[in-house]
């Protein structure tokens, strides 16, 4: 687990001279930058919050939600290795003053270009042991910080047609290297909510850790118009899309979160997205809070639907 101390400190003066939040470049990705320029640009993009709404929180890179006081989760992603973890002081300070919780997405590999390990190398290697120290690492770093925190491991591990490595393991292999790293972060972090995270695709089941090691389920919701009407040769819905993976999970007993959500379109297919996804819905009395991705897509999309952009503000440096 790598540190670079002068990282740490200029995170630090940047935070004391300007008060904007700045991610270091192998810092946890999600510190927002609370000085950006879009931060308070009204966009009919956002998800539209009334009284009655459940939670809403979101992934925020840009700091587009930095003001606003519906937003009640703020989003972390970090690698367990080759990550500044000390910096995840400055996302809890960022969350405090604005009485927000922190969940924290954990990705069992590097972001380093130079990274590569097969899925079973990947896979024998946490079952054997070799990376307790990483993962203990980040929970005893995480134990340090004053807001609640979730901690959201190896997410959508039932999506095969995707970059992650964990992606490709047996079903078997995933439950025994969740339920491992579990444990070694409990022993760090026993205040935390545990969340196991698929995208919502048939099979997901076989996945399941076991109710002992899971608080809370989340799921993956992401609305691309052009990717709708080639497909389904319509628009579909945020309710049309949540409710396969929602069905699949609702027996398990555990509160649901929509752990990543996006929608991009025109005027109307957003505006619906936005009135629609974090309204209570009857169909879905398990579901308890929403979780905005305000960043453009990580990776391509596959049939050449390339990187959507579900930015609330989007502009040419994005």
């Amino acid at each position: 687990m790598k540190k670079t101390p002068k990282i740490i400190a200029l995170s630090c003066v940047v935070l004391a001279m300007s008060g904007a939040v700045m991610a270091a470049n192998n810092a946890p990705r999600g510190i927002p930058d609370a000085n950006s320029s879009t931060a308070n640009v009204p966009s009919d993009k956002r998800p539209v919050i009334t009284q009655s709404s459940i939670d809403f929180g979101a992934y925020d890179p840009h700091g587009d939600f930095s003001a606003d006081p519906n937003s009640k989760i703020e989003h972390l992603f970090l690698p367990w290795e080759d990550v500044d973890l000390s910096t995840l002081s400055i996302a809890d300070e960022y969350a405090q003053q604005r009485g927000r919780s922190l969940m924290i997405t954990v990705e069992p590999w590097s972001w380093s270009v130079d990274w590569r390990l097969s899925p079973p190398e990947l896979s024998k290697g946490i079952l054997s042991g070799k990376y307790d120290a990483n993962m203990a690492a980040v929970c005893s770093e995480a134990a340090k910080l004053k807001s609640p925190v979730t901690i959201r491991w190896a997410q959508e591990m039932d999506e095969t047609d995707n970059q992650f490595t964990w992606a490709h393991w047996r079903p078997q292999d995933y439950v025994a290297a969740y339920r491992r790293v579990v444990t070694v972060c409990r022993k760090h972090l026993d205040n935390a909510k545990y969340m196991w995270s698929p995208k919502g695709n048939e099979g997901l089941e076989a996945f399941y850790p076991g109710d002992e090691y899971v608080d809370v389920i989340g799921l993956s919701v992401f609305g691309y118009q052009t990717y709708d009407n080639d497909k389904a040769g319509r628009n579909r819905t945020f309710v049309e899309l949540l409710t396969p993976g929602y069905e699949r999970v609702k027996d398990l007993g555990k509160p649901i979160v929509v752990a990543e959500l996006g929608y991009e379109g025109d005027q109307p297919y957003v505006r619906d997205w936005a009135q629609t996804v974090a309204q209570p819905h009857p169909e879905f009395p398990k579901l308890t809070a929403v979780v905005y991705f305000n960043d453009r897509e990580v990776y391509p999309w596959p049939d050449g639907y390339g990187r959507p952009d579900w930015r609330v503000v989007q502009d040419a440096s994005n």
